[in-house]
């Protein structure tokens, strides 16, 4: 379990959505009343909450906040071991965000100016900065570097970004939702061959008739040196789900042979690889 916490324009936000994008199931300020028994629940269901990462800031005040480290040593005494991570910033920093969102500061509804709040908001925290296995100072950060930066002291240098891998029919149009599209009309056809017409790119006899095209070879040869190209610096640039089409005409023989193709390839390099054959699912 990770507690993340910090001042308020800190980046509390940016680094809750980093860590959702490496699979964490994140709460953001949950009502401290509610902590026992949300730490009961990740307690009694060790498999259904294996990542949760819990959003606290100055909202969760008075005696509340005073005992939210009291609360993390029970914790780790029971075997959850929590891990804190603290978000901080110079103060001419975080006025200056504030002034630039408009919004307003959480310690200003009791009628604090803005610096008066910031001061007050830093006393309150300082038990759970001192407490942080790990501070981030993100003053001088922009928010693709502190998701790095989160990425980095949570033990991940890189985003689990997600591939998905997707074949479909022209003559029913494009996916909605595709980044990149590949057109594999021009390959060979396999319904041209009739006992290959009813069967589909994931059978054995169409991989193999597929397989001895020799354009067929150059055109996955092509396509995945530029996936390998480029797709690393895509998922460094903090994207967490891309989505790559594979189009042929029926949608059954070449692009989901294509699909499968690539997904087996691209899956020695990265983690989370998805498939989905739009006109197979739909039959």
């Amino acid at each position: 379990m990770l507690v993340v916490s910090g001042m308020s324009g800190g980046g509390k936000s940016t680094a809750l959505h980093a860590l959702e994008d490496l699979g964490f199931y994140c709460v953001d300020n949950l009502p401290a009343a509610l902590l026992p028994g949300f730490f009961e629940q990740i307690r009694n269901h060790p498999s259904l909450y294996a990542r949760v990462a819990l959003g606290i800031d100055a909202r969760s005040r008075g005696t509340d906040q005073q005992r939210l480290p009291e609360q993390l040593e029970q914790l780790a005494a029971s075997g959850l071991q929590p891990r804190l991570l603290f978000l901080s910033a110079d103060t001419r920093v975080i006025i200056k965000r504030f002034s630039e969102t408009r919004r307003r500061h959480p310690l200003t509804f009791d009628q604090h100016a803005l610096p008066a709040a910031i001061e007050q908001e830093k006393a309150l925290l300082q038990p759970l900065q001192i407490r942080a296995d790990w501070v981030i100072d993100t003053s001088e950060l922009n928010i693709h570097q502190l998701r790095q930066q989160v990425w980095k002291h949570v033990g991940s240098e890189q985003s689990t970004m997600t591939i998905m891998l997707e074949s479909f029919a022209y003559k029913k149009g494009l996916p909605q939702d595709v980044d990149f599209v590949f057109d594999v009309r021009h390959c060979p056809n396999p319904h041209w061959i009739d006992e290959l017409r009813g069967l589909t790119g994931r059978d054995q006899a169409v991989r193999e008739w597929l397989e001895n095209e020799a354009s067929v070879q150059a055109l996955r040869d092509d396509i995945l040196g530029f996936l390998q190209r480029w797709l690393p610096e895509i998922r460094d640039s903090q994207r967490s789900y891309l989505t790559i089409g594979i189009g042929c005409t029926g949608g059954r023989h070449r692009s989901v042979y294509l699909v499968e193709w690539l997904a087996n390839e691209l899956r020695r390099s990265f983690a989370s690889v998805e498939v989905y054959h739009r006109e197979l699912n739909g039959q």
